[in-house]
């Protein structure tokens, strides 16, 4: 189908300007069976109605799971490198749509332009390596313990893969979920947030311009309840990959132990970064900076936990609160602009919430707490940067993960106290340290319990080539990104060749 086509099938009608988008099942662009639709809107000005989209219920994802059902019985018989040639030119294709599908983001999830456009090209990255892996999808070969035996294992596709896709990297995220998973020869049913569903339906239209057969990934549009709990549910889904909340990662993961799916579940965090007193401090504000108030805080690897050596901690502290009084909040489509707004106004309730819980703590607010609602910010879901400090390792706003613009200083004696800090919540995702000594380094790489570390760098920043995921109650064990995703889409199968013509009992049969 052309791509001229293909962008406009999705729409209803022409008899008003916001554009309304139906599923894409089985190839074919389709409304739902309940016959209802939902509102996608600007969180930075909600008088901008992004799209309508389709309010799924288990009908849609039961004929959208029958499509790759049926899709896998011929696309798991392609051969890997072709399947992996088609991602390949999907990602040639965001590169000439980035610009486009970066203004559509910000318009639908808020973040400045800056990020979006990296939100793109990170799925365009992910493309680029999944692309590669298509034939490189290697297996052991080993000596077997027997004369004329050959043993090797190889890896196999799953089936039918659910996934349920956060709002915050609304196209780099279903990236890394969708990329590996046809490339090792899955089929798909993917189900967007229903804050931010138009940038994953970007990515699946440009897969499909590319020549994606039909069936092989298929989206509905929807809520939780309604469309991601039957996927979760369905018995000819072999697989689940979740991203989103713990609360509801843990109810994922126990629904599908009862049918032994298998499952991915990359959930929250609450981040340290520590600065030691060697540290390049000028270095050190500007990442805490960035790890903060980056993406408003809506990031699951945000910097929300400052851990600072008390021989700089008020050097640090000053200039940190001076910055982020500066910086720029506004609609992400203004260039100007350095911080966006919460994605919906139940998020920025909880974030102000947490403001209040912190004060009640006792911690010590230096910085923003309000909301911004009036001028140009009384249409969206405006806060200002907010910073505590002086706050204890054991408050709330230090333990609970909070998604959002508020970021937590808390003075530390030295590396072993700091680390100490880090380690004691029930999150595990990134941590980074600042410092000049070496030593210092390694022992935190070592020391640290978390997915991922970084050194003079904050807490965000992952790339595709390395799994991306945490450990307690950041997830199950699982990871995305890099051989991680390969592992978590293929299931291993042991093969032995025997060519002696006779019958080998294995251990028993040794020939002694």
């Amino acid at each position: 189908m052309a791509t001229d086509t293909l962008i406009s099938a999705p729409m209803l009608g022409s008899k008003t300007k916001t554009r309304v988008y139906k599923n894409f099942i089985d190839g074919e662009w389709v409304e739902s069976s309940s016959g209802e639709t939902f509102e996608n809107r600007n969180p930075a000005d909600t008088r901008d109605v992004v799209g309508i989209f389709q309010k799924s219920n288990a009908a849609d994802v039961n004929a959208a799971v029958e499509a790759a059902k049926q899709a896998f019985k011929k696309w798991r018989l392609m051969p890997a490198p072709r399947r992996a040639e088609l991602v390949f030119r999907a990602a040639e294709m965001l590169i000439e749509r980035k610009e486009d599908y970066a203004r559509e983001m910000t318009r639908e999830m808020g973040k400045i332009l800056k990020e979006t456009r990296g939100d793109v090209q990170e799925a365009i990255d992910c493309a680029y390596y999944m692309a590669g892996e298509g034939r490189r999808l290697f297996g052991p070969t080993t000596p077997s313990e027997l004369p004329n035996k050959f043993a090797m294992a190889v890896r196999q596709p799953i089936g039918v893969c659910g996934m349920i896709a956060p709002w915050n990297f609304p196209m780099a995220i279903p990236s890394w979920k969708l990329l590996p998973a046809i490339v090792c020869g899955n089929t798909c049913v993917i189900k967007p947030a229903q804050d931010t569903p138009l940038s994953t339906f970007n990515l699946v239209r440009t897969l499909a311009d590319a020549g994606l057969p039909k069936g092989v990934i298929n989206v509905v549009a929807g809520f939780g309840p309604d469309a991601g709990a039957p996927l979760v549910e369905h018995s000819d889904v072999s697989a689940i990959s979740f991203t989103g909340s713990s609360a509801v990662g843990r109810n994922v993961g126990m629904t599908a132990a009862k049918s032994f799916k298998h499952c991915s579940l990359e959930l929250g965090g609450k981040n340290p970064m520590i600065v030691l007193d060697d540290a390049n401090l000028d270095l050190a504000v500007e990442g805490a900076l960035w790890g903060g108030f980056g993406t408003t805080g809506q990031r699951c690897t945000a910097t929300s936990r400052i851990l600072v050596q008390k021989g700089v901690y008020s050097e640090f502290v000053e200039s940190y609160v001076e910055r982020a009084q500066s910086l720029m909040v506004g609609n992400g489509l203004d260039e100007s602009t350095e911080m966006g707004p919460a994605i919906n106004e139940r998020q920025l309730t909880s974030d102000l919430n947490y403001v209040e819980i912190g004060r009640s703590e006792g911690a010590k607010i230096v910085c923003g707490g309000n909301r911004l609602d009036d001028g140009e910010y009384r249409h969206g879901y405006f806060m200002q940067p907010t910073v505590f400090t002086d706050v204890d390792p054991r408050m709330r706003i230090a333990q609970e993960e909070i998604f959002g613009p508020v970021v937590s200083i808390i003075p530390c004696e030295n590396l072993e106290n700091a680390i100490e800090i880090a380690n004691g919540i029930e999150y595990g995702l990134s941590s980074s340290l600042y410092t000049k000594d070496v030593n210092k380094a390694f022992a935190a790489m070592r020391d640290l319990y978390a997915g991922i570390t970084y050194i003079n760098a904050p807490t965000i920043g992952a790339e595709v080539h390395l799994p991306f995921g945490g450990v307690k109650a950041t997830g199950n064990g699982h990871r995305e990104g890099g051989l991680g995703a390969i592992d978590f889409y293929t299931e291993w199968k042991a093969i032995y060749v025997d060519y002696s013509d006779r019958l080998q009992k294995a251990q028993i049969d040794r020939g002694e």
